[in-house]
């Protein structure tokens, strides 16, 4: 378990510098250029997201279980992990309405992939895990609309064919990933 808490502090705490100290990062970039600052954060990223696999991969040798989900948990997750893949997805198409209304759509996938194994999963090291995720999510999520009201951010609308796009291929992706991927990638089937 220390392995996958060590992870978890490098990664999110990396990827917390714009909640807790961004004049800090502000600062980093200046000092070492746009491509130094995403370098070093890239292999601090990178070496963060290992342990976090690794200790995760050890957890789960020797699993402490602290409660069993009943198994309609599992109905509940399923529909969320599509939302979650919905949300990635809209992360990255552009002008979809669902990141022209809700802004930080994939810090809002974090927060649905985080709940929907909170929900689906009981030993110690899931909620470790996802527990963390999901704090780290709420929190991002908090601090970029805080953000972007102070500096009076206003994103474009959305555009339909974009946004049934996002739809479409985030559900398709969910499905691919819950029936093939996810067995092959974690080790577990979900279903």
């Amino acid at each position: 378990m220390t392995v996958l808490i060590l992870g978890l502090l490098v990664f999110l705490g990396l990827h917390s510098v714009r909640i807790f100290a961004d004049d800090w990062r502000t600062a980093m970039r200046a000092r070492l250029g746009e491509n130094g600052w995403k370098g070093l954060y890239s292999l601090v990223s990178l070496a963060g997201f290992g342990l976090i696999i690794w200790g995760y991969s050890l957890a789960r040798q020797q699993p402490v279980v602290v409660w069993s989900p009943p198994a309609f948990m599992a109905h509940i997750a399923a529909p969320l992990m599509v939302l979650a893949f919905i949300l990635l997805v809209a992360a990255y198409v552009p002008g979809n309405g669902i990141k022209a209304r809700l802004h930080h759509p994939m810090t809002l996938a974090v927060k649905v992939w985080a709940l929907a194994h909170l929900l689906a999963n009981g030993t110690l090291h899931d909620i470790v895990l996802f527990g963390s995720f999901l704090v780290w999510s709420v929190l991002l999520f908090r601090a970029a609309r805080k953000r972007d009201a102070a500096a009076g951010t206003v994103y474009p609308p959305g555009k339909g064919v974009a946004t049934v796009i996002t739809v479409v291929v985030g559900f398709g992706v969910s499905v691919l990933f819950a029936h093939w991927l996810h067995l092959m990638l974690i080790g577990v089937k979900p279903f």
